[in-house]
């Protein structure tokens, strides 16, 4: 590892020599030779499995809806540093007849802003991470209470009303418990909070604990500090909640077939790690119940990097479709072949996805040069290692034919809704990074 440069020296270089004597091993000469092998009839070689898929063999859905959200770490010049962090999230509605009207290759400006008028919610917040003072408490008790109070407040209630309808599972008949966590004030595992309950005290220390602790972010805390995982896990927490808000809603109209008209986008994989993970088995469960009572949810989230989205980038050449007119694939990616193929890795101890994804992987090519990676809910997780299929997607066919319509031109692999959400939700630019640093220096 080289020496870094600074304002005053140089960064230190790499030995041009270094590396001659390497070159003696036999075994490395083949390896040199096999490298700069050209070979004139190259191929996918994982071998992917391509469907092809008919457009109009299904209903595309009419409602649109898509989050997306971003943050932004800010340190003031003067010392000690203080530094915040502020997240915003997106969550968009769009009309479909209103998106179809708009060129793909060169969309009208006030078309555009026909569809974004009046169609976003928004979600805004700020975190102390460090040497942020305040009379009410230390850095930790702030950014619990933060937490607790900004999912709250929003829109009356809805995000917040949402996380319990998740976590205490209110689609259903029972009552259970929320998901044991461990208390932020004396680390002693509390079984779970009462059905519905806000807010509980502690069996061991008697301190007040909130259901939004039960989401895990003190874990990454200490006292006087907090990781800059806080306000990057919020933001996907509050990026699940915003769509689930929606689906909520559509839940509980009246006219149960609402929920089932919309597409639901997220952007980034349909995961969550570490012990942030308590959420994915209330997912998964919502999602399986759904297709058993007929009110198939269709959503799906989209990744543009990664792993992912490097393994496709590799083999989508060679798949269909390679003219304009051929029709659309795609490949649903089993456990073995995220293993073998985009991971290489061996067999496990914990199955792949086990514990931290609520959607499996498919591969999506729509046009020669435009493709995707997407994930999409199979309800209830299984460890066969050559799940899922095709069948196991939850409205896999519906989410197919409605695509074509909301890609767009101006991204590689990119999606309008997608788009439109990330260019409100975005804080490099609305509002500037500049402002909020000399907001961080009042």
């Amino acid at each position: 590892m080289p020496y870094q440069g600074g304002s005053r020296l140089p960064t230190e270089t790499a030995s041009k020599l270094g590396h001659l004597k390497v070159i003696q091993s036999d075994w490395v000469k083949s390896l040199i030779e096999d490298f700069e092998y050209n070979d004139s009839d190259p191929k996918d070689e994982s071998n992917t499995v391509w469907t092809e898929f008919d457009v109009t063999s299904a209903i595309p859905l009419p409602r649109i809806f898509a989050v997306d959200g971003s943050w932004v770490p800010v340190s003031s010049d003067n010392y000690p540093k203080k530094e915040v962090a502020f997240v915003k999230t997106a969550l968009m509605c769009i009309d479909k007849t209103k998106l179809d009207k708009i060129d793909h290759e060169n969309p009208h400006p006030l078309l555009l802003q026909d569809v974004l008028n009046g169609s976003a919610l928004f979600h805004t917040t700020v975190f102390p991470l460090k040497n942020v003072k305040t009379p009410l408490g230390n850095n930790y008790t702030a950014v619990r209470h933060i937490i607790r109070d900004s999912i709250k407040v929003d829109q009356d209630g809805a995000y917040y009303e949402t996380l319990k309808w998740l976590t205490y599972s209110k689609w259903g008949t029972g009552k259970p418990k929320s998901p044991a966590f461990e208390c932020p004030h004396c680390s002693q595992v509390i079984p779970g909070l009462p059905y519905d309950a806000d807010e509980a005290l502690c069996a061991s220390c008697k301190e007040s604990v909130f259901l939004t602790d039960m989401i895990g972010f003190h874990l990454d805390m200490e006292d006087e500090s907090a990781s800059t995982t806080v306000p990057n896990t919020y933001m996907l927490i509050m990026e699940t909640l915003m769509l689930l808000t929606a689906v909520r809603i559509f839940w509980n109209k009246q006219d149960k077939r609402l929920v089932s008209s919309c597409l639901f986008i997220k952007d980034g994989p349909l995961s969550l790690n570490s012990q942030y993970s308590k959420l994915v088995p209330a997912l998964r469960d919502f999602f399986e119940h759904a297709k058993n009572v007929g009110r198939p949810v269709h959503l799906i989230g989209q990744e543009k990097t990664g792993a992912f989205a490097d393994h496709l980038a590799s083999i989508a050449r060679f798949a269909s479709p390679q003219h304009q007119d051929d029709p659309m694939t795609y490949s649903v990616l089993s456990h073995k072949y995220v293993r073998k193929e985009v991971y290489r890795q061996p067999d496990l101890a914990n199955p792949y996805g086990s514990r931290t994804n609520w959607g499996e992987k498919l591969y999506v090519k729509l046009e020669p040069s435009w493709y995707a990676v997407l994930n999409i809910p199979p309800g209830l997780y299984n460890d066969n290692t050559n799940f899922p299929t095709s069948n196991d997607l939850i409205g896999l066919s519906r989410i197919l034919a409605t695509l074509p319509s909301l890609i767009s031109r101006k991204y590689e692999g990119a999606l309008y809704p997608i788009e439109l959400a990330n260019g409100i939700a975005s804080m490099s630019s609305y509002p500037s990074a500049k402002v909020l640093q000399l907001f961080a220096k009042l």
